[in-house]
């Protein structure tokens, strides 16, 4: 009895439209800023992570110069928490000692899209192989399936 997922090839397809995408948008990224740095002067593209960037700054890091959450010094959040949850955590996160957060560049962002990559690829190997297999034939399963090993004997 095979399970029917009718939205089997769509899950597919769009897992493979992403990794696709993903990869030909890394790899032209990559490409670009080895050829520029190689063979020409310094034009790399140097794509901020903003979104990134913003996310660390809810947090509480404030050299990116927006005014949000943790970092706004003149909101509710920035006062409760400084005595109520985690006190020192706004002077951890902006000390440069520590790694707690490294101030995010370019060259993560190219990093983030690769990890993206190899993640999505990863995820499509693996649900295309559970979706497209022929019925499960594991080994809790296989009695439903009328499917055993000669070592299990009779029965």
């Amino acid at each position: 009895m095979m399970v029917n997922l009718h939205l089997r090839e769509a899950i597919i397809s769009h897992l493979s439209w992403a990794s696709l995408f993903l990869g030909f948008h890394t790899l032209g990224l990559y490409v670009h800023n080895d050829v520029m740095l190689a063979f020409g002067p310094e034009k790399q593209i140097l794509i901020e992570p903003i979104f990134s960037q913003w996310i660390q700054f809810a947090h509480g890091k404030t050299s990116y110069g927006f005014d949000v959450l943790l970092s706004s010094t003149s909101g509710p959040t920035f006062n409760a928490g400084r005595s109520i949850w985690l006190p020192g955590w706004l002077n951890a996160v902006n000390e440069n000692s520590n790694s707690l957060f490294l101030t995010i560049g370019p060259g993560d962002f190219l990093v983030h899209h690769a990890i993206a990559l190899g993640l999505h690829t990863t995820t499509l190997i693996l649900v295309k192989g559970a979706l497209d297999a022929r019925g499960s034939k594991l080994m809790p399963d296989k009695k439903d399936f009328g499917y055993s090993f000669p070592c299990d004997g009779q029965g």
